[in-house]
């Protein structure tokens, strides 16, 4: 079996900037909310979907914005999006999909967290992380834990890592850390590009190996004085960037990460259909249970 992992928060926003406008019998905007739900409930059609969670960062804010005053936070998002957050965790739970709401840590958290309970068990074929995020590289292994962009339908396995990145799963912290990840506020070291951080930490692994002498560096690296001027007096930026870039894998998940818990049975009818009816939607269609 597969089992699929998805990311609410990024989904929510998908659908957002992709699904047009829609208003409920309220007049509340549900837009994205309905793009969500019925993207949800086509891959519960699809005949290989039979275990799945959804976790979403019910709370903007996490443990990393005591760590980091720049770190991503609500600010600035659309009010009509923010409201729908308690729709579409609701949409989740009445498909029947375990459903995962995070307060302290973030979505991602809970992604890593599950793959990781998961890779070990025989009867797992494969962990889809369903999320584009760069974040979730780090925790890809072999072909047995995959990112998947459900949108542009491509597996990103622990080669295309290192094809993509330039450097392992492992290093993608550091990478981010010297790079910057502006989804997630991670600003990075000046200078610092893509091709530049995927070849020295492709020789050194983690940042902390990179020599502060560019002498001793024992690969060439285009602009390599300007680098490690930029790099040195911020190391200690750049550990707390890679701290921040570091994805839990202890996060405490209710239901648990098993493939008993995440066996879907199929919809919360009742729910479903009152959450429609609320939406001003027709219910979709679905299986009734897939065993």
């Amino acid at each position: 079996m597969q089992v699929h992992l998805l990311d609410g928060t990024y989904e929510l926003f998908r659908a957002h900037f992709g699904a047009p406008s829609r208003s409920a019998p309220s007049g509340q905007e549900v837009g994205a909310t309905v793009g969500l739900m019925r993207s949800f409930a086509a891959l519960l059609r699809e005949p290989g979907t039979t275990h799945i969670a959804c976790a979403f960062d019910t709370v903007i804010e996490s443990f990393r914005n005591e760590l980091f005053a720049g770190y991503k936070t609500g600010e600035g998002m659309e009010p009509e999006l923010l409201a729908q957050f308690p729709l579409a965790e609701r949409a989740s739970q009445a498909l029947g999909i375990v459903t995962w709401p995070m307060r302290d840590v973030e979505a991602d958290d809970a992604m890593a967290s599950g793959a990781a309970r998961l890779r070990d068990d025989p009867r797992v074929e494969r962990v889809l992380l369903c999320s584009p995020d760069k974040d979730l590289a780090q925790c890809v292994r072999g072909e047995r834990v995959v990112g998947f962009d459900r949108r542009k339908q491509e597996v990103l396995t622990e080669e295309g890592v290192v094809a993509k990145f330039g450097v392992s799963p492992g290093s993608i912290p550091d990478y981010l850390a010297l790079v910057g990840d502006s989804a997630d506020g991670i600003p990075g070291i000046p200078r610092w590009g893509a091709k530049a951080a995927g070849a020295l930490l492709a020789r050194y692994e983690r940042l902390d190996a990179i020599p502060e002498d560019v002498g001793a560096w024992d690969i060439k690296v285009r602009g390599a004085a300007g680098l490690a001027d930029n790099l040195n007096p911020r190391r200690e930026d750049a550990r707390l960037y890679r701290t921040l870039a570091v994805l839990r894998e202890d996060v405490e998940l209710s239901p648990p990460a098993t493939v008993e818990a995440l066996a879907w049975r199929g919809p919360d009818q009742p729910a479903l259909v009152a959450l429609c009816a609320e939406l001003g939607v027709s219910v979709p269609a679905l299986p009734v249970s897939k065993g």
